[in-house]
């Protein structure tokens, strides 16, 4: 291949918005970034000598570039984020967030229920949020529930209700299933809560003093007195549970960044309608050394605000150096959007509020690698073992032998990685045969990454290899590993002790004949301890999944007439096995193509 000729190459480029990508010699990507103009942004790399060391270090591998010409910086701004996580290149910084953000959601029924949510939106349906973690929705939607009574049942359960659950008798719900609330008067209460949920307080309470006003007149005493119980309510509730705001009523999102020994932390406080709903710590992958606060912040902003609404003001930590910004986030929000990093007043206490969480939530990030990485060093120690950096531990799980399942976790850059676990469903084996189990887990796990290894492609072996079991076990990993042409990789088998109590565990070392019983303070133990139960975690949640499964389709599947699709039906209609469990004959019947006859039988097959 004929060599790059970057000067020349660099000429060629249009002045034109793009992405850009910086390959290395070995064709592996090391930078993806946007531009508004190619030629501008791309030619500074090279011309510019006042970089910092963390360019200085990319651009000097840098042997092929490779450009993307898009309609527009914001379409540029999309294709980078969607590259970046695609490709990972090792010079970017990159946000890790398997889970969305929770919502609010007010369905687009005839009598709204309000839920959590994370997902897709449905035009159908309203949201409100995002908020910072599932326990700020919690409280909002038990909030509602206690001023509003609005349902929260699935549309399965609410559909065929006879008389009114416990949220009634509570007073946690209207009753809106059985009639006991009119149509009207339920859609004034959705709507109220809209209202609050829109930062809109004393709306709602002049709203609701208005209408408790009305009815003390027209001698309604029992509807004014719910009315003052839930301006109340909300007034109370407001006072306690919300850290209250007397500066705009703009939503706004305040962002800190810190970084400290290589590593960096985002704080983000969400602010709404003046009430503050709480904060989330994130940590980037790992950063390339001179990586700055400002790079990490505009990397941070432009990755999530690219699958989030922006609100209307963004404080943050430091100035951006994109000044185009700001622009970019109000084209992609329909709206204005406004950057400040010099805030005052109250929003400069939520900036400092917001600093000195994201230094506490390092400083506890880093004290906890420090302990992981000593844990690490004395594992190594105390089994004679090499480098050790990637560990994987398997577990069996079944009950008297069924829906048997194994899990694989992954101990990786100091931590559990939850993103690389794996669970095999075990079958055609004798059931209780953990042998086999095992054997069948470790021959699909690892007969493909060799087969990956021989043929040249990447593959993350481990360096450890634990078995949470005896000798037995140990002996079948072996086995397995030999077949499939792993012989040197480590293993370690991690026996109960006496009564299965923890910090009696044995250790066996079969490659080296060893057989330890370590301290029980040991931080060697407490490592292997970690990461076996976290492996015991995974594999019984897995099997009592895959048992509850199989034991609803079972004993449906036990009724004589009941095949597939009406299976599906009933269990759709009832919400789950509990829900039929709950359903009367004459509900069971009234579920389309069930009948009286199939009923009664259904009725008394689950009812024996």
């Amino acid at each position: 291949m004929e060599p790059f000729d970057i000067p020349s190459f660099l000429k060629t480029l249009p002045l034109l918005p793009g992405v850009y990508r910086m390959l290395a010699a070995d064709g592996s990507v090391l930078y993806v970034g946007k531009a508004k103009a190619l030629r501008r942004r791309v030619t500074s790399y090279f011309q510019k000598t006042d970089h910092s060391p963390r360019i200085r270090l990319m651009v000097a591998q840098v042997v092929r570039i490779e450009v993307t010409v898009t309609r527009s910086e914001a379409e540029a701004l999309l294709l980078e984020n969607n590259l970046i996580k695609g490709l990972r290149p090792k010079y970017n910084i990159l946000f890790r967030d398997d889970k969305s953000y929770p919502y609010i959601r007010v369905s687009g029924h005839a009598f709204p229920r309000i839920s959590s949510y994370r997902g897709g939106v449905d035009k159908q349906h309203q949201y409100f949020g995002p908020f910072p973690n599932a326990w700020a929705v919690r409280e909002s939607v038990h909030l509602l529930q206690r001023i509003f009574r609005l349902r929260t049942c699935e549309d399965s359960v609410f559909s065929n209700r006879s008389r009114p659950c416990l949220l009634y008798q509570i007073k946690r719900c209207s009753g809106p299933c059985v009639g006991l609330i009119s149509a009207e008067d339920y859609a004034t209460d959705v709507n109220a809560a809209r209202l609050l949920l829109e930062g809109k307080q004393r709306d709602v309470v002049e709203r609701l003093t208005q209408q408790m006003q009305a009815h003390a007149e027209a001698f309604e005493y029992e509807q004014a007195a719910v009315l003052r119980d839930q301006i109340q309510q909300l007034q109370a509730v407001q006072e306690k549970q919300f850290v209250s705001s007397n500066a705009s009523q703009l939503d706004t999102d305040i962002i800190a960044v810190v970084v400290e020994q290589g590593m960096a932390c985002v704080n983000l406080v969400m602010v709404r309608g003046g009430r503050q709903l709480g904060d989330k710590a994130m940590f980037p992958g790992a950063l390339s050394d001179g990586t700055t606060e400002a790079e990490v912040l505009e990397a941070f902003v432009l990755q999530h605000y690219l699958e989030l609404p922006p609100p209307a003001l963004i404080v943050l930590s430091q100035p951006m150096e994109d000044e185009g910004l700001a622009d970019l986030l109000s084209q992609q929000a329909g709206r204005k959007v406004k950057l400040n990093s010099n805030p005052n007043g109250e929003r400069r206490v939520w900036l400092q509020m917001a600093e000195k969480n994201a230094r506490l939530a390092l400083q506890q990030r880093l004290l906890s690698r420090a302990a992981q990485d000593q844990r690490l060093s004395a594992l190594t120690e105390a089994l004679n073992l090499g480098a050790v950096s990637r560990i994987e531990c398997f577990d069996i799980s079944h009950t008297q032998g069924e829906a048997t399942v194994a899990s694989c976790v992954v101990y990786d850059r100091l931590a559990m990685q939850p993103g690389e676990y794996r669970r095999f469903n075990i079958t055609d084996i004798t059931p209780g045969d953990d042998f086999a189990a095992m054997r069948q887990a470790l021959t699909r796990r690892y007969g493909k990454l060799a087969a990956a290894k021989a043929a040249g492609e990447e593959a993350r072996l481990p360096d450890l290899l634990l078995i949470d079991g005896g000798l037995g076990q140990v002996n079948v990993a072996l086995e397995v590993l030999n077949e499939v042409g792993l012989p040197d990789l480590d293993i370690v088998g991690v026996a109960k002790g006496v009564e299965r109590k923890p910090g009696l565990e044995t250790l066996i070392v079969p490659q080296q004949g060893l057989t330890l019983n370590l301290a029980t303070d040991a931080p060697a133990l407490h490592l292997i301890q970690q990461i076996r139960d976290e492996a015991h975690r995974f594999a019984i949640t897995g099997h009592r999944a895959r048992r509850g499964k199989a034991r609803t389709q079972s004993s449906l599947q036990e009724i004589e007439g009941v095949g597939a699709k009406r299976r599906q039906r009933l269990l759709t209609q009832f919400g789950g096995l509990q829900g039929l469990l709950a359903a009367s004959e004459d509900d069971i019947a009234a579920v389309p193509g069930i009948g009286a006859a199939l009923a009664e039988r259904i009725y008394r097959q689950l009812h024996p």
